[in-house]
């Protein structure tokens, strides 16, 4: 692996992009230390050996923990035995409010029943169904942005507009304009105030409530009143007698677990919603954001984007087998900041893990940050090299490279998520030259996803 990765590398004739990164973790750092930085950036609690080893061993809170490194462990945890291993109670806290009992959260039966249910809504075909209503969000979004375009402009906040737009068309064939500010501020007003776990969070057993949790349930039935009149909404639209489905929407309702014929209930076609907005659009609005100051330290990569965008312009929505190169823009972003940061594992029972023990409770992380980064899994680790995923490339190992997870609990909007934020990448960089205002750095913090610790300001103009 680290050979391939390394004639890659070696193959490119430019310097690289090293972009900015976070101040790693002292040695030694304690618990406690180790709490107050998780409550700024989970991504500041790992040192260097976390970037070398390929397992840390520890202890958290009276359990013993590991960090796994080793593509082979991975594989054991999230594929071979993934049954034995559960979400940690702070993770559930810290999504259920907003995401309920859908599928991101779900274990066993009930996990097991959603996904089956929801599998063909997110089947190439019908991802294809809603690639209009896609592009369709992105070119409005982009005549925004031409109307703003003689002054500086905060594309975090136009991105996630955007991915808004583009969730609730998809979701629902209608536009977001009257509702997506609103749904914005539930994001960021939850992220701020409730979504970084606390020390009670971490201690307590999880039928034991917190101040916290306390404050995330009245959060919780605001938000659900919200997605409920959404649905009403778009039910009001109604749905033409025999026309194929339109959007997620259609086929969420449709959908039937192909063992029992159980459709979802209301309650949990207001968790599927509530899953499918906020992941597909957070998540892709932060890769969206993250790609674009890539591409503004990087001139000469973002006009090959450029060329390659303007190459295949015109005829509707090109397929993403024609726009290589900005989809291996996407990847090397996605590498470099993977927005799902960590993936926290609680053990239902021993297990042998690496050649290590664990115990009922212990807790395993598999880091995709950390992963990603890894010194021995990785030619130039730190460096912007979209080169690595292009066609032809030498591919990564499948389990050092997961930034829509792997196993059965794999994303099921992966396909989803490409193919929007290729496109709207493609759109964007098509039309716009992109700049930043000024030079300060960009730095990642991990809270719920991986997000810059400040929205730097944008000057675009056309090509």
């Amino acid at each position: 692996m680290a050979e391939a990765q390394a004639r890659q590398s070696d193959a490119v004739p430019r310097a690289a992009l090293v972009p900015p990164s976070p101040p790693r973790a002292p040695p030694g750092m304690s618990t406690l230390g180790q709490l107050a930085a998780m409550r700024t950036s989970a991504i500041e609690t790992w040192g260097q050996q976390a970037y070398e080893e390929d397992v840390i061993k520890g202890r958290f809170f009276g359990h013993g923990s590991l960090i796994l490194n080793a593509p082979d462990a991975i594989r054991h945890v999230l594929v071979d035995n993934y049954e034995n291993y559960t979400r940690t109670a702070a993770g559930i806290r810290v999504l259920r409010p907003m995401l309920g009992e859908g599928l991101l959260l779900a274990e066993g039966r009930a996990w097991k029943h959603q996904r089956r249910t929801l599998a063909p809504a997110f089947t190439p075909r019908a991802v294809g169904m809603l690639v209009p209503h896609m592009i369709s969000a992105a070119d409005e979004a982009i005549a925004d942005l031409d109307r703003r375009r003689d002054r500086p402009v905060d594309l975090r906040e136009a991105m996630q507009l955007m991915a808004l737009e583009i969730a609730g068309r998809t979701m629902f064939s209608f536009g977001m304009q009257q509702h997506g500010r609103t749904l914005r501020d539930f994001v960021i007003d939850y992220g701020i105030r409730l979504g970084r776990p606390r020390l009670l969070d971490l201690l307590l057993p999880l039928w034991w409530p917190t101040p916290h949790d306390l404050s995330r349930a009245v959060f919780r039935k605001r938000w659900v009143r919200f997605v409920a009149m959404l649905i009403a909404e778009r039910r009001a639209a109604g749905k033409n007698e025999g026309a194929p489905p339109r959007d997620l929407f259609d086929l969420t309702v449709a959908a039937r677990d192909p063992e029992t014929g159980a459709a979802f209930s209301d309650d949990q076609l207001g968790d599927q919603v509530a899953t499918m907005i906020l992941a597909g659009h957070e998540t892709t609005a932060t890769a969206l954001f993250w790609a674009l100051y890539l591409l503004a330290l990087d001139p000469q990569t973002q006009e090959r984007v450029a060329t390659e965008a303007r190459a295949v312009s015109g005829g509707g929505a090109p397929q993403l087998e024609r726009l290589p190169f900005t989809r291996a823009v996407l990847d090397e972003t996605l590498r470099l900041y993977p927005p799902a940061f960590l993936i926290a594992r609680a053990a239902a029972g021993p297990d042998q893990v690496a050649g290590m023990t664990l115990a009922r409770n212990d807790i395993v992380l598999i880091a995709p940050w950390l992963l990603h980064r890894h010194e021995k899994l990785w030619r130039e680790p730190n460096a912007f090299l979209p080169e690595r995923f292009l066609p032809g490339a030498p591919p990564p190992d499948r389990f050092a490279y997961l930034p829509f997870g792997v196993g059965p609990r794999v994303c099921i909007g992966a396909h989803f998520a490409v193919v929007e934020a290729t496109l709207a990448l493609a759109r964007l960089i098509g039309t716009f030259r992109v700049e930043l205002v000024d030079r300060a750095p960009v730095l990642p913090l991990g809270v719920v996803t991986t997000q810059p610790d400040r929205s730097p300001m944008f000057r675009i103009s056309r090509r």
